[in-house]
């Protein structure tokens, strides 16, 4: 006896499920990213001004969140390349790194942008304000174009490569 195929209706729907159950699971692993890389900036800038009262940057709060920004970005990049996306196709790590810093400045720049229309335009200029115009409004804008982007560009899919399929079939049935 043949074993009968799924309908062109079920198969559709299998299709699009396990593209969802990818999408999500790279959300989800993209948010764990970030949020560490949020710990690493906010923890080292804070180390670097405030550790024993005084820190070593203490007196250079610019160079110091340079230096945070820039750590928080390699761990971002890493836990990227290796984690969330590690099912897609990879290009030569120098420009993936690029990109990937190139499109992390253009986020930045969301968030700046939110805040200085926010500040500068609108009038709003308290804490709270500020805040919320650049840590909520402009960071999630920034978040959603940094998923968006690095997803197309930095680490694109490769469709016809095995490996690829099969690395996106195997996180579709694993555990985050």
């Amino acid at each position: 006896m043949q074993e009968q195929r799924p309908s062109l209706a079920t198969r559709a729907y299998r299709s699009i499920r396990d593209q969802f159950t990818v999408l999500f699971r790279e959300i989800a692993k993209f948010g764990i990213v970030g949020l560490t890389a949020l710990v690493v900036d906010i923890g080292l800038f804070n180390i670097l001004r405030f550790a024993d009262g005084e820190g070593p940057l203490y007196d250079k709060p610019i160079t110091a969140k340079a230096i945070s920004v820039g750590v928080a970005t390699i761990v971002a990049y890493v836990g990227n390349r290796y984690w969330t996306f590690r099912h897609r196709g990879g290009t030569h790590m120098g420009k993936e790194f690029a990109l990937f810093f190139f499109f992390s400045a253009i986020a930045m720049a969301i968030a700046l942008i939110c805040l200085w229309f926010s500040h500068y335009v609108l009038g709003l200029t308290s804490a709270l304000a500020d805040n919320i115009s650049a840590n909520v409004i402009g960071l999630g804008l920034g978040t959603l174009f940094r998923f968006w982007s690095y997803r197309k560009w930095v680490f694109p899919a490769i469709p016809d490569d095995p490996a690829d399929r099969e690395l996106a079939e195997r996180d579709a049935v694993t555990p985050i």
